[in-house]
């Protein structure tokens, strides 16, 4: 199949992961345009297009479209969310300007709700869960590095094979599953357990196997977050979840977090769709989830702090 007849995908978002993805499917032939709303970001991939590094610190440079206007992508049948889960809302809006009546939206973000608010927008039919498991660091705007291999898992429903299919072409790793709610509390434990460690410490992920303590805090995180998914009648797939978010750990040990980048950007973090919808949850079954709250709470503080000290 020729590139141009592959059908275009809108990829919301000019961040680290809609970079990757952006590039990955520029590679491939198959034609995209982001829609974002950062002014660095559009600047830097209007100018240069998006940067690539590779694993191997090789480094390609793809021309990619680029907007911040939805109603000049009008009539798209599929979209990646990849923005942020404090932007889902405006991702949402934008969506419902452009995206085809019979379109998809497959949400690959992390934390809870980003599903719920793009249905809300968009309705149920037209938006699909999905999880992932590859990583980008954001080296300047417009400029990211590939932290390797992973995975992309959709849901079964009308529409996510032929996206699927795409993502392959691409030379994505796709999987399948009847419920992905599983897999994204799975996905939210890991960030949980990880992701406010190593922003409040400003450690890359591997560092948190060699501290001390490190290992039993994750261990809390875990734990109250298995009761709260239980509570919620959800199945967390592991049966031995720490060994799960350490090996993580191990496997992106030279990788910084998303929340560390975050902080270290003085950009907002998205600490409230992850370990505080934890607590939140756990306040609606009346679960204590003290250590969360805790590492929540410390987060947003030194988010508040970074970003004073940058304006």
């Amino acid at each position: 199949m020729k590139g141009d007849a592959h059908p275009t995908i809108l990829i919301v978002g000019t961040g680290s992961m809609a970079s990757l993805f952006a590039a990955r499917l520029a590679e491939a032939h198959i034609p995209a345009i982001m829609l974002g709303s950062w002014q660095a970001g559009l600047e830097a991939i209007r100018e240069h297009g998006v940067r690539l590094i590779y694993p191997d610190s090789s480094e390609r440079t793809f021309p990619v479209k680029i907007t911040d206007d939805p109603k000049s992508c009008r009539g798209v049948h599929y979209a990646l969310v990849l923005v942020k889960s404090w932007g889902t809302k405006k991702a949402a809006a934008q969506l419902s300007q452009c995206l085809a009546l019979d379109g998809l939206a497959l949400t690959l973000q992390n934390g809870l709700g980003n599903m719920q608010v793009l249905s809300e927008k968009l309705g149920m039919n037209r938006v699909a869960q999905g999880i992932t498991t590859y990583g980008a660091n954001l080296i300047e705007p417009g400029r990211v590095k590939w932290a390797g291999e992973g995975s992309i898992t959709l849901t079964n429903q009308p529409l996510t094979e032929s996206i699927g299919t795409l993502l392959e072409t691409a030379g994505f790793r796709v999987d399948y599953t009847e419920d992905a709610s599983g897999l994204v509390w799975s996905k939210m434990m890991v960030n949980a357990a990880i992701n406010p460690l190593t922003a409040i410490l400003e450690v890359p992920n591997g560092a948190l196997l060699e501290l001390p303590y490190m290992s039993k805090l994750m261990s809390q995180i875990i734990q109250e977050t298995l009761a709260v998914a239980q509570a919620e009648g959800i199945t967390i797939p592991y049966e031995e979840p720490l060994s799960i978010v350490e090996d993580v750990a191990r496997r992106t040990g030279a990788n910084n977090s998303s929340m560390l980048q975050d902080i270290t950007r003085g950009t907002p973090t998205e600490i409230d769709a992850i370990n505080g919808a934890i607590v939140n949850l756990g306040d609606k079954h009346n679960l204590p989830t003290p250590v969360n709250r805790t590492l929540w709470q410390l987060i947003r503080a030194k988010a508040k702090i970074n970003r004073s000290e940058k304006s």
